[in-house]
């Protein structure tokens, strides 16, 4: 059977998810362009025509995936109902033990941006979103006066810090916490930057 005619935009969009895939199930530094040509029935160059190099393959594939969590991110953000319930929603849900789904995507992508300038770009510009995401609405609450917190932008960046290492020790080295410790610690990092009691977020 023929293969059916996609459009530039959707063939970007399958390339990109088939190199997802890949990525999660090789690791960055093992997966080839034809590994995602492979998966897909087509040639190297038909990859290589949309991306010219592995590594912008890579960077592209890491910033599709990435995006979708941001998006979900902002949505979570931007419902109609105090700042504290939104951050809390935030964190329950971007902590390791919440639905956000990237996570091995995620450390793949640090490791690999140690020695690879475009992904560590892409990563880098990613990751300052989801600290200017958090830090807008701490600083929308700290305006309405519903909490303190003099410096939303170091609380976003102390506080996405933690969820990333505890990200770490649950993706790679799964077992030695609880899901519900990590949780609880998430919450209690939340309401220590916002001076509030972890009580008080419910």
């Amino acid at each position: 059977m023929a293969r059916v005619r996609l459009n530039v935009a959707e063939r970007r969009e399958e390339l990109l998810r088939a190199a997802i895939e890949q990525i999660e199930a090789r690791g960055v530094a093992a997966v080839r362009v034809s590994d995602v040509a492979s998966a897909l029935g087509v040639s190297n160059a038909l990859v290589l025509y949309h991306f010219s190099t592995k590594e912008k393959l890579v960077a592209a594939a890491f910033a599709h995936a990435a995006e979708a969590d941001l998006a979900h991110l902002r949505r979570l953000l931007g419902r109609r109902t105090t700042a504290v319930r939104r951050l809390r929603a935030a964190v329950r849900w971007y902590a390791p033990t919440g639905q956000a789904k990237g996570w091995r995507l995620w450390i793949e992508g640090w490791a690999a941006a140690l020695r690879d300038p475009v992904l560590r770009e892409t990563a880098g510009g990613l990751d300052q979103q989801w600290k200017a995401a958090l830090a807008e609405v701490m600083a929308e609450g700290a305006a309405a006066g519903e909490f303190d917190c003099p410096d939303p932008a170091a609380s976003a960046w102390r506080l996405t810090a933690l969820l990333d290492g505890l990200a770490v020790q649950m993706t790679s080295y799964e077992g030695p916490l609880s899901r519900a410790s990590m949780l609880e610690w998430a919450e209690e990092a939340l309401a220590r930057e916002l001076g509030l009691t972890r009580g008080s977020l419910k």
